[in-house]
This record gives C-alpha cells, sequence and structure tokens, in this order.
C-alpha cells in the first residue's frame, strides 16, 4: 500500500520481489503496526518523508528467503521458516555516535523502514505496509526463543512504541515507591506506565483522553486524569495533593503537542524530571521561562529520540512476559488492502492500536 501525495488515500500497487544479496533477509510480513505518527506521515506532516512510500516501521515477519549465515542478535541462527522481528533504525555501525558514544539511535547515517526510503527505487519493498520486505544486511534482528507461538500482532509495538518508552525509561528511570506522571495514554503512554510500575513506582497517574484511561489502570495506574473534564489547573492541584504536595517524581510526555508540553514542564516536584517522548514531529512551540521552569524548580529536561536495539529487546521481553495484558491494546485489526480504514481509526482515535495482519 503506497503513499503517492500527501493526503491521499494509500494505492495497492504490485513490486516484484527482489531475490537478496548475500546478507539481506525477504521476509513475509505477518503483522505490520498502524503507528500514530504514520497518520501524520500520511498528512505531511514529517520532513523526513520522500514520494511515492511505502509507509510502516513496525514488523515481523517470517523468513522466506536469506542469502548467507545470519545470525539474530540474541544470538541464535536465522533460517528460511523463522519468525522474526527487527529493529526499525538501520544504523551505519562506524560513526561516533555507533562506536564512541554508544547512541546508535543519534547515528547521522540511521534510517528507517516506512520513513526515509521511497518505494519507487529498487528494491521498493522498504516499508511494512507489504507482503514481503527486503531487510537491509545490516538491520539487526531478534528471534527469541519462543517468539514463533505468539501473535504476531500483540508484538509488533514493541518495536517503536514500547522500543522509545524504554529509552525513556533507561536515560530517567522512576525510583521504587517512587510518583510518576504519564501524559498521554496511547501505546507509548501505556508502555511507559507498564515500565514505571515494573521498576517500582508506587504511584503512577495518568492524563488522557477518557476512553483510554480503563486501560491505563490494568496496566498499572493508580490514578487517571480526563484532559477533557478538567482543567489544567486542576489536574495539577490534584497530583500535588497525591505526592504530599510537591508533584511527581518524573513526569513522561507522551502526546507530541506544545500544549502538553507546557502543561507537563511544571509538574514534576522541585528536583525532578520533565522526559518528553512523544514528539515524532515537529508539534508546536510555547514560552519557556528558564529560571521558572528549569533553574529555580532544579528539574532535569530532557528529549528522548527514537531508540536502539537494546530498547527494542527490553520492549519485547516486556510484552513476551505479558502478553494478555498487551493484547489489549490491540484493537482493530485490518488486512493489508484496508491500510486506509487502519489509518482513519487511528487518526479518529477510534483505535488505541490498529495492526495490518494477514
Amino acid at each position: 500500500m503506497v503513499l503517492v501525495a500527501f493526503g491521499k488515500p494509500l494505492e495497492l500497487q504490485e513490486f516484484p520481489i527482489p531475490e537478496p544479496e548475500e546478507g539481506e533477509v525477504v521476509v513475509e510480513v505477518l503483522a505490520s503496526g498502524v503507528c500514530g505518527s504514520d497518520v501524520h506521515m500520511q498528512q505531511g506532516e514529517d520532513p523526513r518523508i520522500p514520494l511515492p512510500i511505502i509507509l510502516g516501521h513496525e514488523g515481523i515477519g517470517r523468513v522466506v528467503r536469506l542469502r548467507g549465515r545470519k545470525v539474530s542478535v540474541d544470538g541464535n541462527e536465522v533460517k528460511e521458516g523463522d519468525v522474526i522481528l527487527w529493529n526499525r533504525g538501520v544504523v551505519c555501525g562506524e560513526c561516533f555516535y555507533c562506536k564512541e558514544a554508544r547512541q546508535a539511535y543519534m547515528c547521522p547515517n540511521r534510517w528507517v523502514y516506512g520513513i526515509h526510503r521511497s518505494s519507487a527505487k529498487p528494491p521498493h519493498l522498504v516499508g511494512c505496509y507489504v507482503d514481503y520486505l527486503l531487510l537491509d544486511k545490516k538491520t539487526e534482528l531478534l528471534k527469541p526463543r519462543g517468539l514463533e507461538n505468539m501473535d504476531p500482532a500483540v508484538l509488533v509495538s514493541a518495536s517503536c512504541s514500547g522500543a522509545t518508552a524504554a529509552h525513556a525509561i533507561e536515560e530517567e528511570p522512576p525510583r521504587a515507591g517512587g510518583s510518576v506522571v504519564v501524559q498521554g495514554p496511547g501505546p507509548l503512554g501505556l508502555f511507559l506506565v507498564a515500565f514505571a510500575k515494573q521498576h517500582g513506582a508506587a504511584n503512577i497517574m495518568v492524563i488522557g483522553d477518557a476512553s483510554r484511561l480503563g486501560i491505563c489502570k490494568e496496566f498499572g495506574a493508580a490514578h487517571t486524569f480526563d484532559f477533557q473534564k478538567t482543567s489544567a489547573e486542576e489536574r495539577a492541584e490534584a497530583i500535588r495533593s497525591l505526592t504530599d504536595g510537591r508533584g511527581p517524581d518524573i513526569c513522561y510526555e507522551a502526546v507530541g503537542t506544545a500544549r502538553a508540553f507546557e502543561e507537563g514542564m511544571q509538574l514534576p516536584r522541585h528536583g525532578g524530571a520533565y522526559v518528553s517522548v512523544g514528539f515524532g514531529q515537529p508539534g508546536g512551540t510555547l514560552t519557556f521561562d528558564p529560571f521558572a521552569h528549569l533553574v529555580r524548580p532544579n528539574r532535569r529536561f530532557r528529549g528522548i529520540w527514537v531508540s536502539d536495539t537494546g530498547h527494542t529487546i527490553t520492549a519485547l521481553e516486556a510484552v513476551m512476559a505479558q502478553p494478555e495484558l498487551f493484547q489489549r491494546m490491540v484493537t482493530h485489526r485490518f488486512p493489508l488492502e484496508e491500510a486506509n480504514e487502519a489509518l482513519e481509526v487511528m487518526r479518529t482515535k477510534e483505535a488505541l492500536k490498529a495492526v495490518l495482519v494477514k
């Protein structure tokens, strides 16, 4: 399913399945996640997107062809017929960020399936909204034991929202017994809630749309706030009252708008942290007072950009440990040919998570 013009429906097109070169792998895509950022891309809100393009950066598939010996990052040999998940980003492995800083997600040569490469040029099949996908030889593959026995649709979010949330938690982990606010109860926010609970946070609070707040409690939230029925001032007061008047240790932003950022950056306690995770594309600007918002409260501000393979492994392990819980996140399933319908239910927020499945 190909995006040929911004703001227009995707079009069904056919391409030849390429023969893999040395180190490459062809997979039959079993499930492709429809990410909220895909909606922004379709509308032309992401400056990275070339046209025409096959969207889809979350995928899991079965190996149908490969050239040469391939070993997954978990040390398992990859063979035809194996079910694998992969890191959505492909990095060079040679630059300062890859080798010295050990921040491969900042690699200047990094590219992502379904985001950076056009379908106009061979090998064409470089996004996950496809029947078959060619994986570049530098793509890092995951093949943990038991992967083949699980529902692929439940696993795909680990490669994007799960991995990005794992990155945020790694950079700014909650303390055991501490307090956390999550802004945004989408897949990214739900992973943040799950990881915060895993780290022992005792008081997890979520701000968001009422239709999604119920599932947040299943994932570990103790308190929720409907942003449509409460004002920012009312939410701030309620959160302070639940944290002995201080505010939370950490607030994680998983919305991607300046409005949410402006509210959230004032919530953490003095000496606390504000972690922005939700901006996958520009989301507006705001007024920032360095003294009042940063210096006087001695807050830490941290931006989180995407993830690396280690974060993907962390997220995948979390999903595989609680598949029944994460299955609740997948509210809609569509065949590939109905990708436009899947994008629409994500745009309207009718779906919490839509997945294209075989």
